[in-house]
């Protein structure tokens, strides 16, 4: 029998499971944890044993109908004691009865499956250092410049539900930098990028086609001045696969896209960067 302890994270604590995360491997942003928070602050939980902490979990609700799992990690040195699955479950329970989604490690992904979890598309990380580019595009803008409806009305054609306190968080938070690609009055592609433990991250990166990708690409890196970068592309996108390795990046990690039900219909040939693997 576990003894853990679960409770909802207080929002100060979300930042544990963001190192946690970096200890992982996974480099998550610096300004992560506060714009985490801003969707769901009960979505966060962690188990602990005798007052210190064991074992980390999220599960934001976006909405009544859909849910983000992520940053689910024991403790290495209390791993295979039942504390992982006592937190699932409250995590779980937390999303009920909502379809949810999560972007879990490949190894992992038969337990995921026992659990109701079906494969949708695998996602990829592609990283390496690139030049700064030369200046952008004249039809990019800043995004800060676009109006939020906008920017929400083209996130619901990529995203499985309305996200919009989380959007203007990302957004707005200092440190992340937002362009947009405008043809004919009309927002056509926007993407942000963000510094991270190591290098920068851009995400989401979303375009009608490859070339207002590139486009917005361009211009995020040309404010970056270059450097390492980091772009979570779902394989399933030819164009964005392409993308990432003309730009010259590498695969350096794999996760599999996966849901426990049906979500509504998504345009994943826009998707040309993933927002998060943390909250989707």
């Amino acid at each position: 029998m576990s003894d853990l302890s679960i409770r909802h994270m207080r929002p100060n604590e979300i930042a544990l499971a963001v190192d946690w995360a970096a200890a992982e491997g996974w480099n998550p942003g610096l300004a992560d944890a506060p714009c985490f928070a801003a969707e769901d602050p009960q979505g966060f939980f962690i188990g602990e044993l005798d007052g210190e902490p064991a074992a980390v979990i999220s599960c934001v609700n976006y909405g009544v109908q859909f849910s983000f799992l992520g940053f689910y990690i024991v403790r290495p040195d209390l791993r295979g004691r039942g504390h992982g699955l006592k937190i699932w479950n409250a995590a779980i329970a937390h999303a009920r009865p909502r379809v949810i989604g999560l972007d879990g490690v490949v190894a992992q992904q038969a337990n995921y499956q026992k659990s109701g979890f079906a494969l949708a598309y695998a996602n990829v990380r592609y990283g390496g250092t690139v030049a700064a580019p030369p200046a952008p595009n004249a039809l990019i803008v800043a995004l800060s410049d676009v109006a939020m409806a906008l920017i929400e009305a083209d996130d619901a054609t990529v995203f499985p539900a309305p996200r919009p306190a989380f959007l203007r968080a990302w957004i707005n938070t200092p440190g992340h930098v937002g362009r947009a690609l405008m043809r004919d009055g009309r927002l056509a592609g926007w993407g942000v990028i963000r510094p991270c433990r190591t290098g920068r991250k851009i995400g989401p990166l979303v375009a009608d086609d490859r070339a207002g990708a590139e486009a917005i690409l361009s211009a995020l890196l040309a404010s970056a001045g270059g450097g390492e970068v980091f772009l979570d592309v779902p394989a399933v996108n030819r164009d964005a696969v392409a993308l990432a390795q003309d730009l010259g990046l590498l695969p350096v990690f794999e996760t599999a896209r996966m849901y426990t039900g049906a979500i509504p219909p998504l345009r994943i040939d826009r998707v040309f960067g993933v927002t998060t693997f943390e909250l989707g």
